[in-house]
């Protein structure tokens, strides 16, 4: 094992993968450290979407930006990542989830992006299985340029590529302490031996509150178990991904011909539960069925449990506390981390290398959370 390198990173998911893969690049020294396998946590249990549509400019920004890097990924890392525009169409139900509707694609269109409310007639003819009398829909909103990619190919081309790039990446290793002297970090201690380091990036999802909290930083990081499903291939019907704030559900059919999805268990608490639930196969199935009554005699396949690490707004932490020195954290995600993970490694890779912040690292930075009043996400599903 290394002794020394310029930059640990805890998690080889997405985020840590994609950090890895700019920092190296950059040339520095980086090391990854993920206690089980790649893409073994949220990144491998997520739905694969890549949506640009959100209330909060910053989670907003970031999408927009990472769908410019998502677009000319597979070129840039070299293997296919399975990257494809169908769009994501965003059900409206009430006069209530209209109003919130236009202001977010109000500020959506501030930023650039090309987003429209269209109306039920123009629901059916993007994705025709819909019943818009079963879901009760009075409109939606829609952008062509959301997409969806795989996970775990876009996971192990970002570490294959940080490696090319001189990255050390080691799977089945725990960090088991952070070495701090004087509020400044000095390494980190392994199941396998020491490393000597200036910078540790947290990048464990639901587990970096645990890693933050042995050194004494606390983060609002609370877990929730997500469940998702995928029925068996039948011919391609739509391309969009098709999604419910009110009622929660996600759906959408991949490249092979599956549908995947998942829906939330009204019942849910926070906490680290794995099994999956017959109830969710209930709940999912009869929303399903409700949206897209054609897919009544389709058989679901298999079903599986992620994590979102979820944060009192529903944005990311991101950037390095003020409590320590050299400790940055990549984390609280909750639920969107794998579709903004390509501009969240630039920013934080010119913070690493250059110095260089942005007002989206000082917007979501640890100690936002001091403040009485935050802007909290309200796009938020599953």
């Amino acid at each position: 094992m290394k002794k020394k390198a310029d930059v640990v990173i805890i998690g080889g998911g997405i985020n840590g993968c994609s950090l890895a893969y700019n920092l190296s690049k950059r040339g520095l020294d980086t090391v990854v450290f993920e206690k089980n396998y790649l893409s073994s946590g949220a990144t491998g249990g997520c739905g694969a979407g890549i949506r640009q549509q959100w209330s909060t400019v910053e989670n907003a920004t970031l999408s927009i930006e990472s769908v410019k890097i998502f677009e000319k990924l597979s070129k840039e890392l070299g293997e296919d990542i399975e990257f494809r525009q169908g769009g994501y169409l965003i059900v409206i139900h009430d006069k209530n989830e209209l109003a919130q509707a236009e202001k977010n694609v109000n500020m959506q269109r501030s930023l650039g992006l090309k987003v429209d409310i269209i109306n039920t007639d123009k629901i059916k003819e993007i994705v025709p299985i819909l019943d818009i009398k079963g879901m009760n829909a009075i409109g939606a909103t829609f952008c062509l340029t959301d997409g969806q990619a795989n996970p775990f190919k876009t996971n192990f081309a970002y570490a294959n590529a940080a490696r090319r790039h001189g990255a050390t990446i080691y799977t089945h290793t725990e960090v088991k302490d952070i070495k701090v002297d004087n509020k400044t970090i000095k390494g980190v201690r392994t199941d396998k031996g020491d490393v000597k380091t200036d910078v540790v990036v947290n990048a464990a999802g639901v587990h970096s509150k645990e890693i933050a909290k042995r050194i004494g930083v606390s983060l609002p990081i609370a877990p929730f178990r997500k469940e998702i499903m995928a029925t068996e291939r039948f011919k391609t019907m739509f391309e969009s991904m098709v999604i419910s704030f009110k009622d929660g559900i996600y759906f959408s059919q991949q490249i092979e011909g599956q549908i995947v999805g998942g829906i939330p268990i009204p019942e849910e608490r926070s906490g680290f539960k794995t099994m999956p639930t017959f109830d969710f196969l209930h709940h999912m199935s009869k929303t399903l069925v409700r949206y897209a009554p054609v897919l009544k005699h389709i058989n679901m396949l298999r079903h599986w449990t992620g994590f979102y690490d979820v944060t009192p707004d529903a944005r990311p932490i991101l950037g390095e506390t003020k409590q320590i020195k050299g400790f940055v954290q990549c984390n609280g995600f909750s639920g969107h981390g794998f579709m903004i993970s390509p501009m969240v490694a630039k920013l934080l890779t010119d913070y690493i290398v250059d110095g260089k912040t942005s007002d989206i690292l000082n917007s979501l930075n640890l100690d936002r959370f001091k403040d009485k009043k935050i802007d909290h996400e309200m796009a938020v599903v599953g």
